[in-house]
C-alpha cells in the first residue's frame, strides 16, 4: 500500500461482470474530477492467443489437461507485483493491451498507426502522467503465488471483488464468448471445465482478501447453464455486498439501507440490493472511500 499513489484493484473471473465495476468508477472519475490510470489485467498474459492454444496442445501431450489463463504458466505475476510496486513507490508503471476483439485492433491500430494482429499485445506503454490513483481491472488483482513469492494483497489500498453465483458466471461467460468474441460454445465449455484448478487455486482464494464483494445472484432458474439462452437481467437479480472490515471504511450501513430501497441486512457486514440498484450502491460505497484516499495522498505528498 502507498499513501503517496494508491491503488485500487478489481478482480473477478472471466465473465464475472467486473465491467459494472469500471463503469462505477469511470462515472466517479468522470464526476468528481479524479485523474486515474487504468490497466487492464490481460495485458499480463504471457502468451499470445496462437501462443495459447499451442501450448494447450503441448501441455495436454504432456498430461496437462489444465493450462489456462487462471493460473500462473500463461501469465507474468510477477511483473503484475513489480507494475504494483512501481506505482506505489514512484506513481510511474507500464502496461498495454491485449487484443482479444477486432474492435480493439481496429481501435488500437488507428491510435498507433502500426499494423496489430488479433490475439496480439500492443507494445509496452508508460500509463498516463501524473495520476491520482491506479485502477487495476482483471483476474488477478488480489492474487497471492508461493513459488513464485507473489502477494499482490500488501500493494493494494482497496480491493474489490467480482463474485457472480458460478452458474450465472459460466452464463455470461459463454454468451460473452460466443457472441462477443466468436468462441463455437463446446469451446468455451472446454474453457470453463479446463480451468477449474485454477480457479479453485488462483481465482478463488482472492475473494478472501478482497475489502469488498459484490455478488450477484439471480432469482431465476439458472440449474443447467450451458444451455441457457440468455442472461438474467439485473431485474432478476438480487446483489450481495460483503465488507471484510466495515469499519475501515466507515461504511455507513444505515445510510445505505436509506438510499437504496428494497435492501436489507443479512449479516452484520452484509447488505443485499435489488440487482437493478447495483450501480447505484457501488457509486454511493465508492466515492468516499476514493475521496479518502486521494486526501490521505495528498498530505503525504
Amino acid at each position: 500500500m502507498s499513501a503517496k499513489h494508491p491503488i485500487v484493484a478489481v478482480t473477478g473471473s472471466s465473465g464475472a461482470g467486473t465491467t459494472y465495476v469500471r463503469n462505477a468508477f469511470m462515472n466517479i472519475f468522470r464526476r468528481e474530477g479524479m485523474k486515474a490510470a487504468i490497466i487492464a489485467g490481460d495485458c499480463f498474459h504471457n502468451v499470445t492467443r496462437d501462443e495459447f492454444q499451442k501450448a494447450v496442445k503441448k501441455a495436454a501431450l504432456e498430461g496437462n489437461n489444465n493450462f489456462s489463463h487462471f493460473g500462473p504458466e500463461a501469465n507474468d505475476f510477477l511483473a503484475l507485483q513489480e507494475c504494483f510496486r512501481n506505482y506505489g513507490e514512484t506513481g510511474n508503471a507500464r502496461s498495454r493491451f491485449y487484443l482479444h476483439s477486432k474492435e480493439r485492433v481496429k481501435e488500437q491500430t488507428a491510435r498507433l498507426g502500426m499494423e496489430l494482429e488479433l490475439g496480439g499485445f500492443t507494445p509496452w506503454e508508460d500509463i498516463i502522467p501524473d495520476s491520482e490513483l491506479l485502477m487495476y481491472e482483471g483476474l488477478h488483482g488480489m492474487v497471492t503465488d508461493k513459488e513464485q513469492c507473489v502477494n499482490l494483497r500488501p500493494h493494494v489500498d482497496f480491493g474489490i471483488g467480482v463474485v457472480p453465483t458460478i452458474n450465472l458466471e459460466w452464463i455470461q461467460k459463454v454468451h460473452r464468448d460466443h457472441e462477443e468474441r466468436g468462441y463455437d460454445e463446446e469451446q468455451v465449455v472446454e474453457t470453463i471445465l479446463r480451468r477449474m484448478p485454477d480457479y479453485v487455486n488462483y481465482i478463488a482464494p482472492q475473494f478472501s482478501n478482497t475489502d469488498v464483494n459484490f455478488q450477484r445472484v439471480p432469482m431465476v432458474d439458472t440449474s443447467n447453464p450451458f444451455v441457457a439462452r440468455d442472461i438474467p437481467s439485473l431485474d432478476e437479480s438480487k446483489v450481495v455486498i460483503r465488507f471484510k472490515r466495515p469499519g475501515k471504511y466507515g461504511i455507513d450501513f444505515p445510510f445505505l439501507l436509506n438510499m437504496i430501497e428494497h435492501s436489507f441486512m443479512s449479516r452484520r457486514n452484509t447488505i443485499v440490493v435489488p440487482g437493478n440498484k447495483m450501480s447505484l450502491a457501488m457509486e454511493t460505497i465508492f466515492t468516499p472511500i476514493l475521496e479518502d484516499l486521494l486526501r490521505k495522498s495528498k498530505l503525504a505528498h
